[in-house]
């Protein structure tokens, strides 16, 4: 050590000596600080980890129980992607072809990338902005990019709550109000709604009574006042589940958490026994190879699964992190996985199995149909009947005969066969009809519900179901706004949350607009996508190749009690953020050459047309997209260049020769003050300053060192260690 540094002064002189915590660290030889505890008035260090312990558990809210923290993150994993967006990806992508893909995404990138959100967020105790700006504080801007990419999707999400819940209350009336089209009476005649006739009774109700909604994303048409009311009660039910913290979050999730398995279930049961439901079922699993070589395929199954999973949110940092020590979370990261993969597939099931009624119900309706028309031609002598086969009886035509039948007449009148208007009628053709994301829910698999024996009954249950699966996702959202603030700028926690849930309702009237189904599309598609595909990468690369694998590693295995598989060395190192960089960059290709479009209803029409956004929501979407990843960069430069700074050089301590002074008249609320004076142990993220914390894949973990359980400090004072501190 230099003979003229404050150290040495503080050894030869009576004075006082004032220098910063970062320099002190910097000259002083490596601390074990497994052994070290900060000891102004000489306590044994057995006592006073004692006492810092009993401080954490005071301070910050933990768990009732494991089973409470499990249904928590299964709550937040296992959501209405689950229900519609799985089935609809299994449906469009080649049936079981799809679960290949998916199944190695989720075990390359999905199990690992999980496995290490679990483990910084218990190992630091903090929300995601103080994990990140722990593990390397110029990439700390990952934790504001989560939380802004938490209130995108929050903003919609619960729109779509807000959907089911209305739903949900016009499901106590029999008939079911979507089961058949409006009547309105013209004098003596009843004239049927013509946009209904065209269409059908789910698809009008959805489109016209439900969203009131509006040709293109530029016809605003004003609020939707039926949606609005909807939205207010969805936020009221989300602000009452998450004002208290896990307190109340906690509870909620009994309920909203298993709900969803006891309507599934009941579900897959009355499924099963519906006519049709195998054909819906083996449809699934009958796989179509060529589509497991499709990029897209591979593209959109690494996107389900960092949804599916909550990756890059927060929402699972934030849980964890009110976890103790010694949690098993490399149990907990495979149980959820497994979970919300068993639950995709399990509601899959179901869907297809009622999809596989729906299309014989649907293919048997079309028979009758095409069937009236060939007896009209036959009477106007438009057809022989010498084509039509002898053994067909129309009063009960099978779809057997019916097929047989269209077989001969479009041999026969192969010339003229275009302008008789007949349908072929097939079966795989009405199972191949994939409707996507809501639509599944609020129009194909609610006009099944119609055909059900109670179906007032079965729709209650579903829509109950769906608002739960949205309430647990929600909560885990909210967490993953409120946690990571909360810690960081010690702001009051209920009216904070309180004060998140207003805003959100205001903002997310845009939603409810009757255009407002177009900007759902936009949000869910495109704003969160690739913010949330960068962030995941981010992660990775900060705990894998700055924090260093081999560091965390071991640290993992000092938490966990045991040495977690090389498996996961291998993905956190090299395959995941490799995998990752190609699914990001095939992302940007796709915006490039694919142009953002949407789906818009035309009322005229009755039907579906693609459109692409105008330029203002193209700029509005590039913006959000800009926003939601700003952060990071900002942050990195401002750290960067020293503009703001990373704590470790905010605390200075003054000491005279054989004691310690703190000299408070410069102290900030950071990690490294409450360190150093111990005043909340449970806050302390690390004893280590942060500029020699991130020292890389090649650095020595600082519970390797060894020396002195004092250091060199043992004349005067010992350096604090806390549970939380050791990552």
């Amino acid at each position: 050590m230099p003979k003229n540094s404050k150290v040495t002064q503080r050894e030869h002189s009576n004075e006082h000596v004032t220098e910063s915590v970062a320099d002190l660290l910097a000259l002083e030889e490596p601390v074990d600080y497994k052994q070290s505890v900060l000891n102004v008035a000489g306590e044994a260090g057995g006592k006073q980890k004692a006492a810092e312990e009993e401080l954490d558990a005071e301070d910050r809210p933990a768990w009732n129980s494991k089973l409470q923290y499990i249904l928590a993150q299964i709550g937040f994993s296992v959501g209405l992607g689950n229900i519609w967006r799985f089935p609809y990806l299994c449906q469009k992508n080649g049936g079981g072809a799809y679960l290949v893909p998916y199944l190695v995404l989720l075990i390359i990138i999905g199990i690992p990338l999980f496995f290490l959100e679990l483990a910084v967020g218990q190992r630091i105790r903090r929300g995601s902005i103080g994990v990140w700006h722990y593990v390397c504080p110029r990439l700390g801007g990952i934790g504001f990019s989560s939380c802004i990419v938490c209130l995108f999707v929050g903003l919609y999400y619960n729109v779509i709550i807000g959907w089911s819940i209305f739903y949900f209350f016009k499901s106590f009336q029999y008939p079911l109000p979507w089961s058949e089209c409006p009547v309105s009476r013209n004098g003596t005649v009843a004239v049927v709604e013509a946009e209904c006739e065209k269409s059908s009774a789910t698809t009008y109700f959805w489109y016209r009574e439900a969203l009131d909604i509006s040709n293109s994303i530029s016809e605003s048409g004003g609020l939707n006042w039926k949606m609005t009311l909807c939205l207010l009660v969805a936020w009221s039910i989300v602000g009452m589940a998450v004002v208290k913290g896990i307190q109340s979050s906690g509870k909620v999730m009994y309920f909203s958490s298993l709900f969803p398995y006891v309507v599934l279930a009941c579900f897959l049961v009355r499924g099963l026994l519906l006519r049709g439901a195998i054909d819906g079922i083996l449809h699934m699993f009958t796989p179509k190879l060529d589509k497991m070589l499709d990029p897209q395929v591979w593209r959109e199954a690494a996107t389900q699964v960092f949804f599916a999973l909550g990756l890059g949110f927060g929402g699972v940092i934030a849980f964890s992190s009110y976890n103790k020590q010694d949690n098993n979370c490399h149990f907990d990261a495979a149980l959820v996985s497994f979970i919300n993969f068993f639950t995709s597939v399990l509601a899959t099931l179901v869907v297809f199995a009622v999809l596989g009624f729906k299309a014989n119900i649907m293919n048997e309706k079309c028979v009758v149909e095409n069937a009236e028309k060939i007896l009209g031609y036959l009477n106007n002598d438009v057809l022989s009947r010498a084509l039509i086969p002898p053994h067909v009886n129309f009063s009960h035509l099978t779809t057997k005969d019916y097929a047989e039948m269209y077989k001969v007449i479009k041999t026969v009148k192969e010339d003229h066969f275009s302008a008789l208007g007949l349908d072929p009628c097939l079966l795989e053709d009405e199972l191949d009809k994939s409707v996507q994301g809501t639509g599944l829910a609020f129009i194909a698999f609610t006009e099944a519900m119609t055909h059900f024996p109670a179906s007032p009954f079965w729709s209650v249950m579903f829509f109950l179901m769906l608002i739960n699966l949205g309430l647990g996702s929600m909560i885990g959202t909210m967490a993953g706004i409120t946690t990571p603030i909360i810690d960081t700028f010690k702001v009051p926690k209920e009216m904070f949350t309180v004060g998140c849930c207003v805003f959100a309702f205001f903002v997310g009237l845009l939603f409810v607009q009757r255009s407002g189904n177009y900007f759902v599309t936009m949000f869910d598609d495109y704003s969160a996508t690739l913010p949330l595909t960068v962030i995941v990468i981010l992660e990775n690369v900060a705990v894998a190749w700055i924090y260093g694998t081999k560091k965390f590693m071991q640290e993992l295995t000092e938490m966990l009690g045991f040495q977690p598989y090389r498996f996961y060395f291998y993905m956190w190192k090299f395959v995941s953020p490799l995998c990752m960089a190609v699914l990001t960059t095939a992302s940007i290709i796709q915006l490039g050459v694919t142009p953002p479009g949407y789906s818009a209803w035309i009322r005229e029409e009755a039907a579906e047309r693609y459109l692409y956004f105008p330029n203002w929501a193209m700029a509005i979407l590039i913006t959000l997209i800009v926003v939601a990843v700003l952060p990071i960069p900002v942050v990195f430069v401002l750290r960067h260049f020293h503009l703001l700074s990373d704590g470790s050089n905010t605390l200075s301590v003054s000491y005279k020769k054989g004691r310690m002074m703190k000299d408070i008249s410069n102290l900030e609320e950071n990690d490294e003050t409450r360190f150093i004076l111990s005043k909340v142990p449970s806050e302390a993220p690390s004893p280590m300053p942060t500029h020699r914390s991130y020292l890389g894949p090649g650095s020595t973990s600082p519970l390797e060192t060894s020396g002195n359980p004092n250091g060199r400090y043992g004349s005067g004072y010992l350096l604090a260690g806390t549970p939380e501190s050791e990552l």
